[in-house]
């Protein structure tokens, strides 16, 4: 790929303003790959998502069956968010193969990987409200509206017959998809062994039924023992680049790796004390993480909807509901076998490509686990409220809240590697190793584009460290990690980031975003080099029930 084509797909974030035209892509006749797309075809290598089942009885597998086929009816719900086509007509459209499983990985004709760039012909701009918002609204009419839900997580936003700006529940807009997904979970409970994950599947189904999640959420955070997870609704923002309000549905079948799990749960009940010793002002750091928190690590058998769709997730972390949070905290789950495949077909190739030789052994699996794993703890520290009476970071911050909270988790993430290693409670490694990887993982992640909001994270960073000295780059294009220097960055770009979510500061992070959201000649530069030694970017999945032998 050549070097322009690089630069120009990696979008400067935030700038724009509006929906955007309608989505609609035109089905009903033949349509084909856009010429500058054919090389971009094979950016995914396909993994085969299995697990080790045998120690599951029976009626373990029964109800791992059933959670695949509620997780299938999420998969079309997104379909409906994402792009609102039908996906059968929509992909029978697309005669080449190739481009047909390229359209279908990502849940239409726009390139998630490439600033939602429609690959397709005779496709228009994707809106950034997705289909959560009519195709001619605009923010400004949005913004002076008064209606019931206006924010809400979970409704579409429509037009009355007056051509005034309404919602609807997602329990209404979906009810026939809704009412099998529920009725599934409800007979799947009933083949649970564990009680508190029966009593949990039965609230889910509740919960889907009645848009109102925080009661499954509390539930979900009980669960302690259970050998299988699901998680299952809509839960996550991203896919509204609007206002960032909405929730997409998503689905992780899940199978508890114990072995794992029983050494990351050590970690949770020092959350209370990194909250504490976070290199910013008290005031943003006042809130007190919930102690009931718990790591553990799963193997990932089936991915659906939003968590499906272009890049694939590697660790969660959830409930995003406030509340819950403050009084139970989170759970952090780590897909142990999704991450190793990226680990093995991704990091060790562009450390050996972008990395100095001295520091290649530096990148290690273990550092790639506990970054991510300490990523997604850090998500539980900071602020959740702003501190001005702006309400939430995530209201007052809207289309960019998710960027810049993946942004902290990141760097957070770090800082308590760096104090849990000064505590001799991470015993493996050195900083290193987990700035080195980190590093690296940038690089990885930058992959994604503007769309992506860890892509837009890793912008800003890259830049920010940049300037700082945190690392430097020789004549032959191979990076070299500072540990002095990065340190410094850490704790200088973790003060600025909490600052400004507790300020629920907007303009602050648009600046923000303006000035390091950019990519630069020689990083562009180094990208086009991973193109060239055709790294992939990411990873898709051949997965179900036939893979794991499950009737």
């Amino acid at each position: 790929m050549k070097l322009s084509k690089i630069a120009s797909l990696l979008l400067i974030a935030g700038t724009l303003t509006a929906c955007g035209d309608n989505n609609e892509a035109t089905t009903s006749k033949s349509v084909s790959l856009l010429p500058e797309y054919q090389d971009r075809l094979n950016i995914y290598k396909t993994v085969t998502l299995t697990a080790d089942l045998s120690h599951l009885s029976a009626n373990q597998k029964k109800m791992l069956s059933l959670l695949i086929e509620a997780s299938e009816i999420i998969d079309g719900l997104f379909w409906q968010q994402a792009f609102g086509q039908d996906k059968s007509t929509f992909l029978a459209s697309i005669k080449d193969e190739k481009v047909r499983e390229f359209a279908r990985i990502n849940y239409g004709p726009w390139d998630r990987l490439n600033g939602d760039k429609a690959f397709l012909t005779d496709t228009p701009e994707k809106a950034l409200g997705a289909q959560f918002y009519p195709a001619n609204m605009s923010k400004d009419e949005f913004e002076k509206a008064t209606f019931n839900d206006k924010n809400g997580l979970y409704s579409l936003v429509q037009r009355n017959e007056n051509g005034e700006l309404t919602s609807i529940a997602f329990s209404e807009a979906y009810s026939d998809e809704i009412n099998r997904i529920a009725v599934i979970l409800e007979k799947a409970a009933t083949f649970a062994d564990n009680k508190e994950f029966a009593n949990y599947l039965n609230m889910r189904a509740k919960a889907i039924r009645n848009d109102d999640f925080q009661a499954s959420d509390f539930a979900w955070m009980d669960m302690k023992t259970n050998p299988i997870d699901v998680v299952i609704g809509p839960i996550e923002t991203y896919e509204d680049q609007l206002f960032g309000y909405r929730a997409a549905f998503e689905s992780y079948v899940l199978i508890k790796d114990m072995s794992w799990s029983e050494k990351l749960a050590k970690y949770a009940e020092f959350l209370p004390e990194l909250q504490r010793g976070l290199p910013v002002s008290k005031k943003y750091k006042a809130e007190v993480p919930g102690s009931d928190a718990d790591l553990n690590a799963y193997d990932v058998i089936y991915y659906a909807g939003h968590a499906n769709a272009g890049g694939k997730t590697i660790a969660i972390n959830l409930p995003n509901d406030e509340q819950v949070q403050l009084e139970k905290g989170t759970r952090r789950l780590q897909l142990k076998n999704a991450m190793r495949a990226k680990f093995d077909a991704i990091m060790t190739p562009i450390s050996e490509t972008l990395i100095v030789p001295e520091q290649r052994k530096n990148v290690t699996f273990t550092a790639f686990f506990a970054n991510t794993m300490f990523h997604e703890v850090a998500h539980g520290l900071g602020i959740k409220n702003t501190i001005n009476d702006k309400g939430t970071v995530r209201q007052s911050l809207k289309e960019h809240a998710s960027a810049l909270e993946e942004g902290k988790a990141d760097i957070l993430g770090l800082y308590m590697i760096r104090q849990l290693l000064a505590k001799n409670v991470i015993t493996e490694g050195t900083l290193e190793d987990y700035y080195t990887t980190f590093l690296t993982g940038i690089f990885r992640s930058v992959r994604f584009g503007a769309s992506s909001a860890h892509g837009k994270a890793n912008m800003v960073r890259f830049n920010y460290f940049a300037e700082q000295g945190a690392f430097t780059r020789n004549e032959q294009g191979l990076y070299k990690v500072n540990v002095a220097e990065m340190t410094a960055a850490i704790d200088s770009l973790s003060e600025l980031i909490l600052t400004l979510q507790g300020n629920g500061d907007y303009d602050g992070v648009d600046k923000l975003v303006a000035k390091s959201g950019v990519i630069n000649h020689d990083l562009a530069q180094d990208l086009a080099s991973l193109e060239t030694a055709k790294i992939p970017v990411d990873i898709t999945f051949k997965q179900g029930k036939k893979v794991l032998g499950l009737n």
